[in-house]
């Protein structure tokens, strides 16, 4: 009798329906399952963990038991597995970055560019280490997950907003006392090439553009609008595609300060006079940085178009928003409408079909505003509020308000 097994209805039904408060409890501390037709499967779900990067890795190490894995998923595991030290005590050579830092902080390119940094330096041997050059102020806290073993912070107001003379002048300075093996810059029109064509002209290398990949011998460029690939010798002066390597997310990084001896102020025959205000609904939906979308749960039209103005955003919208008339087909974001690479989206009432989904998976932070715990929008975004969406946009028109009148008190 004791051979006999014996299966629990109740316990398969709680396997099966994940929205079951007990459906963690049940299966994360178990490594196999066993399936309607009985025979034993792996769970998937304690095989791997998430990376800080958000991409899920396979544990081949198992430093990661069944039990540390709580409710919430693999993710938290991860933050509290300490990664390992990546060191570099005495630098024989260096390869520069220089991220474009939009907005403050790395962005998924510039993470790239880091990423094919230590690439080249597994590939060269020896003891190299990654140098990232930040202008101005920034506002990243993740250095050390990214891959950075030396930072080199340029202060100065004349380095702030869009100052090409003067960082190339600082670039050739730091040319002149580490002579870096490679110079890598995100090929982007956030500034990565003009400054790396610029101080490519300064020190008299001709630069690789669109290089997806990358060795020590050999560079893969676009070109012919994507076309076709040039290939050439790989030169020291590199202006990176995206997605040319693979994030860094299994070490940390020192992150090392280094230090110009002194640097030397240039005349600025340029002069960054700040950004001109435009309406935001005049920029395009595949350039815009701030998308505000509405989806099948926005019911106070007149309300998210004032959140939006209020917002400074540019409007965006579900299929199912534009096929029943209540926004024009331009604005349509997805697959079949415009895909867009927005630094933040907010997804008002949008549910997430996979049309959708794949319209904004360049999108850097994505915010989901929905009553549904459950649908593929709240998996898929970074900060999720469930909650009515004319609410929240209420709320946040007041908050804009109230912060705009603030701002004008202080200013008086």
């Amino acid at each position: 009798m004791n051979d006999i097994i014996r299966r629990d209805p109740r316990r398969e039904w709680i396997i099966r329906n994940r929205l079951h408060p007990q459906h963690h409890e049940v299966t994360m501390n178990v490594m196999t399952l066993r399936g309607a037709s009985g025979v034993l499967r792996k769970n998937p779900h304690v095989l791997g963990y998430i990376g800080p990067n958000g991409i899920k890795r396979i544990d081949r190490m198992n430093v990661i038991a069944p039990q540390q894995i709580s409710a919430r998923g693999v993710a938290r595991a991860a933050e509290a597995r300490e990664l390992p030290l990546h060191r570099v005590d005495q630098a024989d050579y260096y390869v520069a970055v220089v991220p474009d830092m939009v907005g403050g902080r790395l962005s998924s390119h510039d993470r790239d560019a880091i990423g094919q940094a230590h690439a080249l330096i597994r590939q060269a041997g020896g003891a190299g280490a990654v140098v990232v050059i930040v202008f101005a102020e920034h506002r990243e806290t993740q250095f050390a997950l990214a891959g950075v073993d030396r930072l080199m912070l340029i202060n100065g107001s004349e380095y702030a907003g869009y100052s090409p003379e003067a960082r190339t002048q600082v670039l050739a300075q730091v040319e002149q006392e580490i002579a870096p093996r490679y110079w890598l810059f995100p090929d982007s029109i956030s500034g990565g090439f003009e400054l790396g064509c610029r101080l490519a002209a300064r020190i008299g290398e001709r630069p690789a553009t669109q290089a997806w990949k990358v060795d020590t011998e050999q560079t893969l460029c676009r070109g012919a609008a994507g076309t076709q690939d040039i290939a050439r010798m790989t030169p020291r002066v590199l202006l990176l595609a995206e997605e040319c390597a693979d994030h860094i997310d299994e070490t940390r990084h020192e992150v090392l300060p280094l230090a110009l001896s002194s640097t030397t102020a240039t005349r600025a025959r340029i002069v960054d006079e700040g950004p001109v205000a435009v309406d935001p609904n005049a920029v395009a939906l595949g350039e815009a940085e701030f998308i505000l979308s509405a989806g099948n749960g926005v019911h106070h039209w007149a309300q998210f178009h004032q959140t939006a103005q209020a917002l400074g955003a540019t409007e965006g919208a579900s299929r199912v928003a534009v096929d029943n008339g209540d926004m024009p087909r331009f604005r349509q974001v997805g697959a079949t409408g415009t895909w867009v690479t927005a630094r933040v989206y907010v997804a008002v009432g949008i549910s997430g079909a996979v049309q959708h989904l794949q319209g904004i998976g360049q999108c850097d932070k994505v915010i989901a505003i929905n009553t549904d715990i459950s649908c593929d929008m709240v998996k898929r975004a970074a900060l999720s509020v469930i909650a009515d969406s004319d609410e929240i946009l209420a709320e946040l028109q007041r908050l804009v308000q109230q912060n705009r009148k603030e701002a004008l008190d202080d200013a008086a």
